[in-house]
């Protein structure tokens, strides 16, 4: 049942993540990213999300620190970046998102995109099985990857991955990958599940949101959970943190998240991972 903020899903290694957390991208490190952390954190959250390439992971391990939750109740993600790919520099990267975080192990470490360059995704994958088997991470996974990428992925690892962590969102439901990655044991996330306020006013979205006594970013955010997806969704505000997490205590009926499921486009807001190879 996901009912709370406290409501998880298990990975298929036994896992516990939960169904909605906090994201930190473009959340600038110091007193805003700390501020964002500790809010969410008072307010029930579980579970944070960022990255090295987001360069706040010490505003985020400081929130952690001065927290009054346990660290063993905090899910914490974090991702290495792309010109760090490769194995040896993959485990580096580790050690320092793992230092600035200031924290002994993390829940969920993810390759942030399938970079191209040959076998480069797949030496990276081999440390994070390292690591994972090294007992420094609970969970290994990946971002941006579609279909191909994870079929080649799963054609040459030992350990398959937990978690895919996308761009999902009305516009871009991403029906086939969902379908791959369940049948794959593989639990999707979605990254900017509110296409960065895009869809605030689609009408659709409004009409429920009525309906509801809701925000349409509730109504989005209610879709995601129902659709099986975990959700991580960025504020730096603490009235929205608290908004965006409002939302278990309604259920949207097979019919809306029909409706829902129509307004995809395969619109895109951020880069199409076949065609992204930023260092």
């Amino acid at each position: 049942m996901v009912n709370s903020l406290q409501s998880t899903t298990t990975l298929h290694n036994g896992v516990k993540m939960p169904w909605l957390g906090l994201g930190v991208f473009q959340v600038k490190d110091g007193e805003e990213v700390v501020n964002s952390v500790k809010a969410a954190l008072e307010l029930g959250y579980r579970s944070v999300d960022t990255a090295a390439i987001y360069q706040n992971e010490e505003g985020v391990g400081k929130a952690i620190s001065e927290s009054n939750v346990p660290r063993d109740e905090i899910f914490v993600t974090s991702k290495v970046w792309n010109s760090n790919q490769g194995y040896d520099t993959t485990l580096t990267a580790f050690d320092e998102s793992l230092e600035k975080l200031g924290l002994d192990y993390l829940d969920l470490y993810l390759i942030h995109w399938p970079v191209p360059a040959q076998g480069k995704y797949l030496d990276t994958w081999r440390a994070m099985e390292k690591l994972y088997n090294d007992g420094r991470i609970r969970a290994i996974g990946v971002s941006n990857f579609n279909i191909h990428h994870l079929e080649d992925l799963l054609a040459n690892c030992e350990i398959k991955p937990m978690v895919n962590q996308v761009e999902y969102h009305p516009r871009l439901n991403q029906t086939q990958l969902r379908e791959f990655c369940k049948k794959n044991e593989i639990q999707l996330e979605a990254w900017s599940p509110l296409m960065q306020g895009g869809l605030l006013n689609e009408p659709t979205l409004t009409e429920i949101a009525t309906k509801y006594n809701k925000s349409t970013a509730q109504i989005i955010l209610r879709w995601d959970l129902q659709n099986e997806v975990v959700t991580i969704p960025k504020s730096v505000k603490s009235y929205r943190i608290a908004e965006n997490a409002d939302v278990f205590d309604f259920e949207l009926t097979e019919e809306e998240i029909g409706k829902i499921n129509a307004l995809n486009q395969d619109q895109r807001i951020g880069p199409d991972p076949d065609e992204f190879n930023k260092a």
